[in-house]
């Protein structure tokens, strides 16, 4: 059974290396797990499958032996708006312009896992979850590329975690458990030729060679690379009372490889850490039917530079040949070169679920998080318009006559728009961007125990 479990695992993780993840707590997803999406990401103190690791390590022990699979599909609407733009062949005044991803149809997520008693108090799991990504697909004339490159403009990076996981009860109330974190990545970019600073109008671009990147054969169009890091996670968990549960996890930063085919985009030479994140949480059992939930999670993106360095202007109008795009030391793909702006994003996420009957249990959540764009970041962020904040969701389990399981979960993230404000840089015409986002998803797991 073990074997099969592992092999189960790898099944899995065959089948999300090419699936498309798109986030929408920042570059998180809402949660992990399908009970757990159905009260609003809710987990930390509550472990229900064997995705647990991905929230909690601890609660890993806690759910028996255990295997699961999970698929999400899900609909993005991701619109921008340039204002008052004067960079040389764009259109006069407002630009309304919407992501052709939109009309892409519906997306997908997998993810899964399983666990193993090894003994009464120790279990042995593995989960696999996609943990983020962005991808944006914007056709034809649009301020990164202007009437010079009349191409698409858009990237994509998806990335995921395989996580196994060792975790052991100190005795009936209280558990611990420890992960590595294996993580991949992959990125692609087109249609930034603007970005490279050579060969494109006005001003010393006519010359080629005005500077903005570090290696401006590393900026776009260079197709998919890949990068692969490690890191851990740590956690806790403690029932201090028959109705009440605590829980604490900590994800440490995932060192990742570096995209060498993007070494002039990203920071650092092209590196793209996944971030760190904790959280916190309860879960209470208001009757012996109904349970509710609270977490609080911080992602930490200040820590990663690609993401929390701010993007900056290099120079006015008119300024002469040999002169930065962006300020000295802050070209694209230098140590602190520029990046989208983000700032940490904290999450509040509420869950509810009650248990109809032996066969049913129903579910509701709902999850507030921070804007990780600030008003003056939004330009560089409509090729990422991480801009919700708020979802809502609904779910079900349906407990089969073999015991095994079959969850399914609703969510909506509502629309979310953020307004630039001294957004775009002189150097590329000045103006406003604005960006904003609404997602859609539905969830299906089946989960069995043996």
């Amino acid at each position: 059974m073990f074997k099969r479990c592992v092999l189960s695992t790898a099944i899995i993780t065959a089948i999300t290396l090419p699936g498309t993840v798109f986030a929408t707590n920042g570059s998180m997803p809402m949660g992990f797990g399908a009970k757990a999406k159905g009260m609003g990401g809710a987990s930390i103190a509550l472990p229900q499958d064997s995705v647990a690791a991905a929230n909690n390590p601890a609660g890993m022990v806690h759910i028996g032996n255990r295997i699961d699979f999970g698929l999400e599909f899900f609909s993005v609407d991701r619109t921008g708006q340039i204002e008052g733009n004067n960079f040389p062949g764009m259109p006069a005044g407002t630009m309304d312009f919407k992501d052709d991803a939109n009309n892409d149809g519906m997306a997908f997520i997998p993810e899964g896992g399983f666990n193993y008693m090894i003994n009464d108090r120790t279990s042995f799991g593995m989960s696999v979850v996609g943990v983020g990504g962005m991808n944006t697909n914007y056709d034809g004339i649009m301020m990164f590329n202007g009437m010079a490159y009349p191409n698409n403009t858009g990237i994509n990076l998806e990335q995921l975690k395989m996580i196994p996981t060792l975790a052991y009860k100190f005795n009936d109330n209280h558990s611990i458990g420890f992960g590595v974190e294996i993580g991949y990545q992959q990125f692609s970019a087109y249609g930034l030729q603007a970005f490279t600073g050579t060969g494109t109008p006005p001003g010393c671009f006519a010359t080629g060679d005005c500077a903005a990147s570090t290696s401006p054969s590393n900026v776009t169009n260079r197709g998919r690379d890949d990068a692969w890091g490690i890191g851990f996670t740590i956690g806790w968990q403690g029932q201090l009372t028959d109705q009440l549960s605590l829980g604490a996890s900590y994800h440490s930063k995932n060192n990742m490889s570096k995209f060498d085919k993007y070494e002039g985009l990203f920071a650092e030479d092209g590196d793209l850490d996944m971030p760190a994140w904790f959280g916190i949480g309860l879960s209470y059992q208001v009757t012996p039917k109904f349970t509710v939930a609270l977490d609080y999670t911080r992602t930490m993106y200040s820590d990663v530079k690609s993401i929390n360095n701010s993007l900056q202007d290099g120079a006015p109008p008119g300024f002469p040949t040999g002169t930065n795009l962006f300020m000295p030391g802050t070209m694209l793909g230098d140590n602190n070169g520029s990046g989208f702006g983000w700032d940490d994003v904290d999450v509040f996420k509420l869950g509810m679920a009650y248990e109809v009957n032996d066969a049913w249990i129903l579910r509701a959540g709902w999850s507030h998080g921070d804007n990780p764009i600030e008003k003056d970041q939004t330009f560089f962020n409509l090729l990422a318009p991480a801009t919700i904040t708020d979802h809502v969701t609904v779910g079900s389990t349906w407990t089969l006559a073999n015991k095994s399981e079959l969850s399914m979960y609703v969510y909506h993230a509502f629309n979310s728009k953020v307004n630039g404000r001294g957004s775009i840089p002189q150097t590329f015409g000045g103006g406003e961007a604005n960006v904003e986002m609404s997602q859609t998803g539905i969830g299906i797991a089946y989960g069995w125990n043996f």
